[in-house]
């Protein structure tokens, strides 16, 4: 039940990002800023939230006051970007987002092509984690652009993916169709002495159906694996996540994989935060069925619900199902957008519409509970 001032209003403001327009930390300042001009005096606890996808680097670095490092790395195409990474407990523990360097957000529609695209910029800022002198690895495996199984990423830390002829294989999908053998011999030695972590927000095999090229080529990749490795990676949870790249890190990393959002949630004490909050606003671009499987939206909801905590959603786009959510304990969802607008409007304004719109609720939300008391 909400106070009828502000002043003892606990607010904690969660968001994830709002693909294509806010960060989730950015989604929180918006969302903070709106809440601000209805309840000034009210206690607002800010958490960007991350499922393994992108988000988890700023999730995780302001959860434990860690800071944040840059490098140059290659895109799913090969081209030089800059990448970040985070570094936690006093630089021993680095959380590294795979979308950073290999992500679908760097590519154009036109240039989104997992026969061709490549993991390798994601292992470039693994050694880059690894120089600055980390001893444990949180990586975020959600958000690729890449389909390759991790190929490229592995070939990063040293290890050679060989053809019939010795050489070097083409980088992307397609070019494990062509692989023969595997060469771990130069793998960077200091992976073998650190605890790995993948966290998911997918639990696929490697396996599962898509286009017949790249079934194929990744069927083929994981025989080699499990002839030259000796590890069945074929219908492990979780080895499809980002197109293959869970299945490399479990075959060459030795990685254990857990769901992004549970990895968060316990890194920032989410359930404790819960406990001090009597009001909870969240949000993501898309708002639908598939938020409540894995999604940090719909595993906050569900704590949330535990503790019997109201929960309001804001959106992008309040999609088909997501009123499945309903059922799981959220108490209501908006869209932020103001009527019929374009996609690009929505993007362009996403921020200052974000904040409009959590400033609105608050609003009916105090006005609500003004009411309830006059009633009562």
């Amino acid at each position: 039940m909400l106070p009828e001032s502000g002043p003892g209003l606990r607010v904690l403001i969660a968001p994830q990002e709002f693909k294509g327009s806010l960060t989730a930390s950015e989604a929180a300042e918006a969302m903070t800023a709106g809440a601000r001009r209805v309840v000034p005096a009210a206690e607002i606890d800010t958490l960007p939230l991350s499922d393994g996808g992108p988000g988890l680097v700023d999730a995780l670095v302001a959860a434990e006051h860690g800071e944040t490092r840059q490098v140059t790395a290659a895109d799913p195409l090969g081209r030089a970007i800059a990448a970040r990474f985070g570094l936690l407990n006093r630089g021993k523990t680095a959380v590294v987002e795979l979308a950073a360097a290999s992500g679908l957000s760097l590519l154009q529609d036109s240039e989104r092509d997992p026969l061709q695209a490549s993991s390798f910029g994601t292992g470039q800022v693994i050694e880059a984690a690894l120089d600055a002198g980390a001893r444990e690895l949180i990586i975020g495996i959600g958000g690729s652009a890449t389909n390759d199984g991790g190929a490229g990423m592995i070939e990063a830390l040293g290890v050679r993916f060989l053809d019939g002829s010795g050489e070097p294989i083409a980088r992307g999908g397609a070019g494990l169709a062509r692989l023969e053998r595997i060469d771990v011999t130069a793998l960077d030695p200091r992976l073998r002495s650190i605890r790995i972590v993948a966290a998911s927000d997918v639990r696929n095999p490697l396996l599962p159906p898509m286009v017949a090229q790249l079934d194929a080529a990744l069927a083929h990749y994981a025989a080699i694996i499990k002839r030259d490795l000796g590890k069945d990676v074929t219908e492990l949870p979780g080895a499809g996540a980002a197109g293959g790249a869970g299945a490399a890190l479990l075959a060459f990393l030795d990685a254990s994989l857990r769901p992004g959002f549970e990895l968060v949630a316990d890194v920032t004490a989410l359930s404790e935060r819960l406990m001090r909050a009597n009001l909870v606003l969240t949000g993501e671009g898309s708002l639908d069925q598939q938020t409540s499987f894995g999604k940090a939206v719909g595993g906050l909801v569900e704590m949330a619900a535990s503790q019997r905590k109201p929960v309001i959603a804001l959106a992008g786009i309040l999609g088909s199902g997501y009123e499945t959510l309903l059922s799981q304990g959220l108490t209501a969802a908006f869209s932020i957008v103001p009527g019929p607008i374009s996609l690009d409007d929505a993007r362009a304004h996403a921020r200052e519409y974000l904040a409009a719109r959590t400033e609105a609720v608050l609003r009916t939300a105090m006005a609500a509970r003004a009411l309830s008391g006059a009633a009562s």
